[in-house]
């Protein structure tokens, strides 16, 4: 990496945050959703609580985050899938978090809470290794070379979630947009506490049977556009 990557990945003020905040017209029963089923899982972490309790009592055995969950379909689906283990979604975008919350109402899903803010708040508020699972799917490539900082792969987040991924923890990301991928995978192959699981391009090229498909990556396969998938597991 360049010095002027580095420079321009230096750390930023903590609360700017990038993207979509609203959206179209909520319907009555998404308004509803939000007025009384949000308030139950929206968390209001505080540094160095350990995340299992903010689930029930021994319900979960692991902790896994989700970072821009959209609407909510891959987020739902693992928590549907793994019922032992505990799900926290971060996404400011308040149409996204309202179809989310209409899937756990619809598939009685109790072990998910969500954040509506910068996941950074989430993650620096974790204590070390206390991660199995992190998910970065589809984020905003930011294509323009002057927005490029925005991006959420960064030297300066990858040192965040190393602290707090468990070692052998797996950090999870996907793109349609080849610039992010070359961009990702540098700084990914660089950083000394990831490990690419990697052995043929299908490990790229194909998502794996646990990775349930998300809206946009349906779009952007109808829209020709290719995806790629990458899997790093934190060093021991």
């Amino acid at each position: 990496m360049t010095s002027s990557d580095a420079h321009s990945e230096a750390p930023r003020r903590h609360k700017l945050l990038y993207g979509r905040h609203k959206g179209p017209k909520l319907s009555a029963y998404q308004a509803g959703l939000l007025e009384s089923v949000l308030p139950q899982i929206s968390l209001a972490p505080q540094s160095g609580t350990d995340p299992k309790t903010w689930f029930p009592p021994g319900s979960v055995g692991e902790v896994w985050l989700e970072v821009g969950f959209g609407a909510g379909e891959h987020l739902a689906a693992q928590a549907a899938a793994n019922p032992g283990a505990g799900l926290i979604g971060v996404e400011p975008y308040i149409a996204g978090m309202a179809k989310l919350l209409a899937r756990l109402t619809a598939q009685q899903l109790h072990n998910v809470r969500v954040y509506q803010s910068d996941a950074r708040d989430i993650i620096d508020a974790l204590p070390d290794a206390s991660l199995h699972k992190v998910f970065v799917l589809f984020p905003d490539p930011w294509p323009k070379k002057r927005h490029h900082k925005r991006r959420f792969i960064s030297v300066e987040t990858l040192d965040r979630l190393a602290r707090v991924m468990r070692p052998g923890a797996e950090l999870r990301f996907a793109t349609d947009d080849q610039g992010y991928l070359v961009w990702a995978l540098e700084r990914l192959t660089a950083h000394p506490c990831f490990r690419w699981l990697v052995q043929g391009p299908a490990d790229w090229r194909m998502r794996p049977t646990d990775w349930p498909e998300t809206r946009y990556e349906s779009k952007a396969k109808q829209a020709g556009r290719v995806c790629t998938y990458l899997r790093f597991a934190r060093r021991e």
